[in-house]
């Protein structure tokens, strides 16, 4: 069996995290749902920003979104609405297939909002439904700042990817988030079926670790934090919380695997796909990734979940002299910053390819 097909029948869903324009029009994408098991997919401010600077495929919807007088923001949401609409129909037989599981693309609002809790939810609300597309979601980073936005998004039925997630805190904050909003629903005598996945970034871990720690333990940062998040992630689902709310017809807020391109040349290519492989949950991978993990990739068996042996890594790491939880604070805020570097150059360059 392939690797990919391998993955998906052990019970993860495998989404690619790029998009363009060309990949689009030149049927990459649709041959990687075909061929690869791919079943959904993922955005953010770096890969626009790579793709319409790298591309001149973007340059005449850029020049008549300028002529119409588009800011150079508004041009780029126009453009990535367009692309992201044509990639869900692309996955909505699948989302259809598994009753709105599987088969989503996401977008995210504007990195400047990351602390404003209020923009952040017109600017869901509103991006949702210019989309129109039932398997849309909505990023929202899941900074404290954030969190309210997540739940009133969720309580007014727009689907989120919660993203920017790194510790187990991280994680937890983001499923209460997403549950009181379900709750609500449900006291509100609203439907509760509004899905949500949180996307828990990984290999930034080992590259913000592996020179502070000792030869056993460089490169076991991300992988631990992964098992002690899943580990979590069993327990909520099990939770008389959670089985209530599946009486009522409540879908899990599903565990995403996010940042899982290996960053260490000297590492294998698909370290954190084969580590990570566990039943309900999804790994967004870059495309150099997919291709090698179609190419040549192993599974090792399921994710291991219980046990404590994230637990005693995460110990010795510990003792190592990393504090854990205060590092992935320090990731939150160095990626909310990236993101915003990103967003800014990419509008940067929509506003100078519109005026060439």
């Amino acid at each position: 069996m392939q690797p990919t097909a391998a993955l998906h029948a052990l019970g993860q869903s495998l989404w690619l995290d790029n998009i363009t324009r060309t990949m689009l029009d030149d049927g990459t994408l649709a041959r990687y749902v075909a061929d690869l098991a791919v079943t959904g997919l993922t955005s953010n401010p770096t890969i626009y920003n790579l793709a319409i600077k790298g591309s001149a495929a973007y340059d005449a919807a850029i020049a008549a979104g300028s002529r119409a007088g588009g800011t150079a923001e508004q041009v780029f949401f126009g453009l990535a609405i367009d692309d992201l609409v044509r990639a869900a129909d692309i996955f909505r037989p699948v989302f259809d297939r598994t009753g709105g599981l599987d088969g989503w693309v996401s977008l995210e609002v504007s990195p400047h909002l990351a602390y404003d809790a209020a923009a952040t939810l017109t600017a869901a609300r509103d991006l949702f439904a210019r989309a129109a597309r039932p398997n849309l979601f909505i990023k929202i980073p899941g900074t404290p700042a954030g969190l309210p936005a997540i739940e009133e998004a969720i309580f007014a039925g727009v689907p989120v990817n919660v993203t920017l997630l790194f510790s187990r805190p991280h994680y937890l904050a983001a499923a209460e988030a997403y549950l009181r909003g379900i709750e609500r629903r449900i006291d509100a005598g609203l439907p509760p079926r509004v899905a949500s996945v949180a996307s828990l970034f990984i290999s930034r871990w080992d590259t913000a670790s592996s020179a502070e720690l000792p030869e056993p333990l460089k490169n076991t940062l991300g992988i631990a934090v992964g098992e002690s998040c899943y580990e979590s992630y069993r327990a909520l689902l099990a939770s008389d919380r959670c089985q209530r709310l599946a009486n009522h017809g409540a879908l899990p807020q599903r565990l995403l695997w996010a940042s899982t391109g290996t960053k260490d040349p000297t590492l294998s290519d698909h370290l954190y796909v084969r580590a990570l492989a566990a039943p309900h949950t999804i790994n967004t991978v870059p495309e150099p990734t997919l291709l090698a993990f179609a190419d040549h990739g192993t599974l090792a068996g399921v994710l291991w979940s219980g046990g404590g042996r994230a637990g005693r890594t995460l110990f010795e790491i510990g003792r190592a002299g990393i504090d854990v939880d205060a590092l992935g604070d320090r990731l939150q805020a160095q990626g909310a910053k990236a993101f915003v570097t990103s967003w800014d150059e990419l509008l940067q360059v929509i506003a100078a390819k519109a005026r060439s």
